[in-house]
């Protein structure tokens, strides 16, 4: 069944985030975020590019507005049973924020408070305006985004074994890469030897693309159309991640392709230095901003804050497209505290545009009690082909 959670886990959370609504004075939360319908109920599709809402009361109660296409969706793959599933009809001039504030008064929150999550891809501005015009008058909206993501945050051990599944994956994905690697070699092949590689272990597809450049384009930290073969002296950066029941565990690493250089190697030496000090930085109950501090001293100190980025890593989850980032996002002064069950993706990245070379060294950790657990199997080696 497409159902990866107990009912126990499920209420669990449910009961957290009853909880959360409780100490901010919420009645109720309309969630718009994809992540938020998965966490709390199991509800899983893409669906979410388009109009609807889950609701949770303050009462438990849990209720879906989506379209025809998903009300078999949610009946297979949540926990949600018809009579809280909510159908809104595609008709020429429709209005799904009307079948919402409808939807909203049937269940007595008129006049109530109510938070929203509007920082997602599942509301855009044009449907927000929708929201906020039917509204007006109905009930008082107050942001909420973070309400659910935070809760999010610290993952049960069921979590934590499907991201331990995700990070195989991706070592799955780098040992297929390596195979093929070399002067000559397609970057479509190796693109899709990697991806191969995550459906062939039985996961999904990553909530953005697979990144990958050679030559100059190793410099780039986006997905671009156009494939090329590699030369005899090529680099190449890869940011993949291997996903399992939507968990990530990202990866990220720069091949030397041919003769590598003196430069190369002192990239390399700082990228590797820099990911064990921010690891070292890993403590529970100390702020997101001390991970990037260490990033940042290590390359600055080896003379490189010029080809560095303003961050370093950020949290993983299970996530949905556009971007597999769950946030928050380590950078400068983020007062935000790690806790044991949190997951996160380092990436260090070097971008040298005066020498042209690129260097990137990056895996998931866990944080424990005593700082982080690598769940990546592959060492920081540099790699060349």
């Amino acid at each position: 069944m497409p159902i990866h959670f107990s009912t126990d886990e499920f209420d669990a959370r449910k009961a957290r985030a009853v909880l959360a609504l409780d100490g901010r004075g919420l009645d109720a939360i309309l969630m718009f975020a994809p992540e938020s319908h998965f966490w709390l109920t199991g509800y899983d599709t893409f669906g979410f590019a388009l109009f609807q809402c889950m609701i949770l009361t303050a009462s438990g109660d849990v209720h879906l507005l989506t379209r025809a296409p998903d009300w078999r969706q949610a009946q297979q793959t949540s926990i949600l049973d018809d009579d809280h599933i909510h159908i809104w009809k595609d008709i020429e001039g429709v209005n799904p924020a009307t079948s919402l504030v409808q939807l909203v008064q049937s269940l007595g929150l008129a006049g109530k408070s109510v938070g929203i999550e509007t920082k997602t891809p599942g509301l855009t501005h044009y449907n927000g305006q929708l929201v906020d015009a039917v509204f007006d008058g109905v009930a008082t909206l107050t942001e909420a985004s973070d309400l659910i993501s935070l809760l999010r945050r610290s993952k049960s051990a069921q979590e934590i074994a499907y991201h331990r599944e995700a990070a195989k994956l991706s070592d799955d994905g780098l040992d297929a890469c390596m195979e093929i690697a070399g002067p000559g070699a397609f970057e479509g092949d190796i693109l899709a030897a990697m991806q191969g590689a995550v459906f062939e272990g039985g996961g999904d597809y990553a909530g953005n693309e697979f990144i990958i450049g050679s030559g100059a384009a190793a410099l780039l930290c986006r997905y671009t159309s156009g494939r090329r073969h590699l030369d005899a002296e090529d680099q190449l950066t890869l940011e993949w991640s291997g996903a399992y029941r939507r968990y990530h565990a990202a990866m990220m690493r720069t091949i030397v392709v041919g003769k590598l250089t003196d430069a190369q190697k002192r990239m390399h030496a700082a990228t590797t230095e820099a990911l064990d000090a921010c690891e070292a930085a890993i403590r529970p109950g100390k702020p997101m901003g001390d991970v990037f501090d260490a990033h940042a001293r290590v390359f600055d100190a080896h003379g490189l804050s010029h080809a560095r980025l303003n961050a370093c890593g950020y949290g993983m989850g299970a996530i949905y497209n556009p971007i597999w980032v769950d946030f928050p996002m380590f950078y400068e002064g983020n007062p935000l505290l790690m806790d044991v069950g949190n997951v996160f993706f380092l990436h260090m990245i070097l971008m040298d545009s005066d020498s042209g070379y690129a260097m990137c060294d990056g895996h998931s950790v866990l944080v424990t009690n005593d700082g982080v657990e690598r769940l990546s199997r592959h060492p920081l080696d540099l790699l060349v082909v």
